[in-house]
């Protein structure tokens, strides 16, 4: 595995960020570890831990997933996708609002099912599957509300300015929603056990996860019809994330999580989001190795 640490640390270096991984075999437990005990920020990663949540409660009959909500346009989360950039009133179901919040990572549809369920509910969930590292802070309006002050009165603006990233709560573990790469690949694996939910609400997670539209992060390492990717991305200033489950044709199914942040405040870094992607790889590529 030392070739493998060494490659990874060379596609890092090559894509000009730094990153931390964990990938494990989710039914033999063999894994690669290249600083996944890293405190990391999770970002819209986080969603994932809401619609676990969300599937528990249902599960345990504290709510319907069919239950419609109403959501107006007046105090929506900002988002370039989904609810988020909508003009009218929308009336839709909880489990419509969780596709929302995985497939486009809708940020209007996570706070609203964080309202639903509760963010103590969330820790209790991370809690329950023993994510010890794992915590929600605050919701996502919430976390962009501290960019907004963070930034000052030039807004925006500032964020390419890196004495300003330097400054950011949503981007220090320490005042954010946080976990590790472990942390994830353990949630994924309870996910694809069925040990995070019971069978029926395990397949609702595992088909949402499975609708995700971005192909540029970590499935753009595995181009292959007969390979299945579903996971969830996490995006800050600097920081770019997937976490998800690879799945082969032969039966063999690998939870990866990949954590990445760069000096660069550039929106767009189409290196640093691909080498989620080549990370991954190295390291399915080595779990599967004879």
């Amino acid at each position: 595995m030392s070739d493998v640490a060494g490659r990874l640390r060379a596609a890092f270096t090559d894509a000009g960020v730094t990153g931390w991984l964990h990938a494990v075999d989710i039914d033999s437990g063999a894994q690669v570890d290249a600083g996944a005990d890293q405190p990391v920020c999770t970002a819209s990663v986080h969603k994932l831990c809401v619609l676990v949540t969300l599937h528990e409660q249902a599960a345990a009959g504290l709510l319907d997933l069919t239950e419609q909500v109403e959501c107006p346009p007046a105090g929506r989360t900002p988002g370039p996708t989904g609810l988020a950039a909508m003009l009218d009133p929308v009336r839709l179901s909880l489990r419509d609002a969780a596709f929302l919040m995985m497939s486009v990572s809708d940020n209007t549809a996570a706070d609203l099912l964080l309202r639903r369920v509760g963010l103590d509910a969330v820790n209790r969930t991370t809690d329950r599957l023993g994510l010890t590292r794992t915590r929600a802070v605050h919701g996502f309006g919430e976390m962009l509300a501290t960019m907004r002050e963070d930034a000052g009165p030039a807004g925006a603006q500032a964020l390419t300015d890196p004495h300003v990233i330097t400054r950011l709560r949503a981007l220090d573990p320490a005042r954010t929603n946080r976990s590790t790469p472990r942390d994830m690949t353990r949630l994924l694996g309870t996910i694809w056990r069925d040990e995070a939910c019971p069978p029926e609400q395990g397949a609702a997670v595992r088909r949402i996860l499975g609708l995700q539209v971005w192909p540029h992060r970590l499935a753009s390492g595995f181009p292959f019809d007969d390979v299945h990717v579903a996971g969830k991305t996490g995006s800050l200033p600097t920081l770019r994330n997937e976490v998800g489950v690879v799945e082969y044709p032969d039966g063999g199914r690998y939870a990866v999580a990949v954590f990445t942040r760069t000096a660069h405040t550039a929106a767009t870094l189409p290196a640093a989001d691909a080498v989620i992607g080549t990370a991954a790889r190295i390291a399915v590529d080595a779990l599967r190795a004879p």
